[in-house]
Order: structure tokens, then sequence, then C-alpha cells
């Protein structure tokens, strides 16, 4: 009578000290001798084992699977994996436990007024519009993804909420001068002045700005104070959507970086250590200036605003700012002072 099968498991090898995964009559190496590492990878085998060898339907997958797959296989070699790994956590914790075909143009809807709901700490804050579609099309994207590699036999539609109509909030000088002298005036908010002053002159993102240093480095971007030049990303760095080119600094911007270069290795710095977040600067810093509906993106949104007030060409513009001809003319053309200039002057000609 045949011994009853002891099911998949690890084994330590005697020789080598490697833990191996026995399955029946397979075996299958981890390449470890550690005890937790090998438990990881077994438990990564048994996840795999479970899942099916040709392409599911989508009541036969779950979404916690999709995500997982999406996470390990494609994040990694995307250009801001930390990025979609944000959207995967809120995403697992309304879906996790649904299969794919529980995708619905109701379910995505109900998603969106879930993750609008205050959960009462400061971490948990309601996700705005933005947020949510960002968090949805990260799982519309790992769906096409899981069907484009066999894995799911077809990607049902993910239903993004509209997206807002870009706000034209942008700041007068003087209110930009109060945003600076409150950010000056708190020893512990004073690392945001030259965050201000960046973004104001270049309108460089948020994230680029915090990431520049004052030499080349593989994490971001650097300032090249001798010949006046702004990069804004690492040379061998992915570019994506939200492009990133170089910039000409202006004169006084350049004149800050170089005193901000004797005593900083980043161009935002607190206390000699690279600032990761302005949040709770940032929020100390409006209030104080009484601008409360003030955003970090704002000051991208002032600087191209500044821009076209002064006439400059919007191709000059779109290089600069690293946007498009298009989303000026769509956003802030009607800032410049050629906005229909012609079809106004042709209409005073009425009698």
């Amino acid at each position: 009578m045949p011994r009853p099968s002891k099911g998949a498991r690890l084994y330590q090898r005697k020789d080598t000290r490697q833990w191996v995964i026995i399955d029946g009559a397979k075996q299958r190496r981890t390449g470890t001798t550690d005890r937790r590492e090998a438990e990881a990878i077994f438990a990564g085998y048994i996840i795999d084992r479970g899942r099916p060898s040709g392409p599911s339907e989508p009541d036969q997958m779950m979404i916690a699977d999709v995500l997982d797959i999406y996470g390990r296989e494609r994040a990694p070699s995307t250009a801001d994996p930390e990025r979609i790994a944000n959207a995967i956590i809120p995403l697992l914790d309304f879906w996790g436990e649904l299969p794919v075909s529980a995708i619905t143009g109701g379910t995505c809807r109900r998603y969106g007024a879930d993750r609008r709901i205050y959960r009462g700490t400061p971490r948990e804050r309601p996700a705005g519009v933005g947020t949510v579609r960002r968090e949805l099309g990260c799982l519309a994207a790992a769906l096409r993804y899981c069907a484009g590699e066999g894995h799911l036999t077809r990607a049902p539609e993910v239903k993004l909420p509209e997206k807002k109509a870009p706000r034209d909030r942008w700041l007068t000088r003087a209110e930009a001068a109060r945003l600076l002298r409150a950010a000056r005036s708190n020893p512990k908010s004073r690392h945001l002045a030259s965050f201000i002053l960046v973004a104001l002159y270049t309108g460089t993102r948020k994230e680029a700005i915090l990431t520049l240093r004052f030499e080349p480095h593989t994490a971001g971007g650097w300032i090249d104070t001798e010949r006046g030049v702004l990069y804004r990303k690492a040379e061998d760095m992915r570019e994506t959507k939200k492009r990133r080119p170089p910039v000409r600094m202006p004169q006084k911007l350049l004149a800050h970086a170089r005193r901000w270069k004797r005593n900083r290795t980043w161009v935002v710095e607190y206390e000699g250590a690279r600032v990761g977040s302005i949040k709770t600067a940032w929020r100390r810093t409006i209030r104080d200036a009484d601008l409360p509906e003030v955003t970090p993106h704002t000051l991208k949104h002032t600087a191209v605003t500044w821009a076209m007030h002064k006439g400059v060409p919007l191709a000059d513009a779109a290089g600069f700012f690293g946007t498009t001809v298009a989303t000026l003319e769509s956003v802030y053309l009607h800032h410049h002072p050629s906005f229909q200039e012609a079809t106004a002057k042709a209409m005073d000609g009425w009698k």
C-alpha cells in the first residue's frame, strides 16, 4: 500500500545546509541556508502553485492576485514603483477579497465614496478625486497587464471618476512674498523657503525639488551652479508623463543656489538631512500666511501663469516648464497678452 503524500514541505540538505522545497516527486532549490528566507520563498511557491496554469476567467481570479502579480512583475521596472505601491495599499483594503468579475461601474463608484470617508487619523484623510483616479488607474493597468501576460482572459473596464477642471488659482506677487515670509519666520518651516523659491522661479514639481542636490547622483536631479542649469532628474532615470527636462536658472535663483551650496548637500534640507515630505511644514506655513487653499502645485501654476503674463512664447514656456503647448493652450492661454487679441481688435471695428 503506497504511503500517503506529506504534501509540499521544506527540507534542509545535510551536505549544503540549503533549504529545498519537496513537493511529491519534485524538488525545488531555494538557494538559501536561512530558514526565514526559505519560508518566504516557500510561501510564494504555495501561492503560485495554486494559480491555474492558463488564463483565468474574471470570476475565477481574485483582484488581490492581480495586484500581487502587477506589483511583483511590472512595478519594479516602471519609472515610479513607489507610486504604484502607494496605490496598491488602499486598493487591497477595498478590493482584495473580491474576484475580478466584481469590478463594475457601481463598485468603482463605491470605492471612490469609501476613499472619501474620514477615518479619524491624520494618515487616513479623505482622498480627493485626483487620488481616486490615480488608484483606479493603477487597478486598470494591473488588469491590462495580467490580460496581456496570459493570467486573465480579459480585463473588465474600470470606471474612473470624472476629472475635475483645473483650478485657476495662482499667487499674486504680494501673496508669494507673504508665503515666503511665513516660511522664513518659523524655524521649523524655514527649509520650505528654498522649496518655494525653486518652485516659483522654475515651475518644477514637488517630487523633483525634494530630490535635488548640488552634485550629480542617481536618485534625482541636481543644480549645476557653474553653468546655471537645473537638472530635474538623474541622467539614467526613466522619463514619465510628468516630464522633467533641464531648465536654465534665472539669475536671482542661481544666486540663491550658490549661497545654499556653501553649507548644504540637498537643496531642501532640515537640520542637515534631506526633506522627504513637506506636508507638516506646508500646513503650518499656509496657516501663518493666511493662504489656506494654496497647495505646493499652486506654485507651479503660479510660475507658468506669471510667464504667460510676460508674453513668453508658448513653445519656449513648454520647454522650460516641462509641459506641452497643448496644455498651455487649454489651461493657461487666457493669461497670455495675445489671447484672442486679433479677434478682440476685429470686434472693436463694429459700429
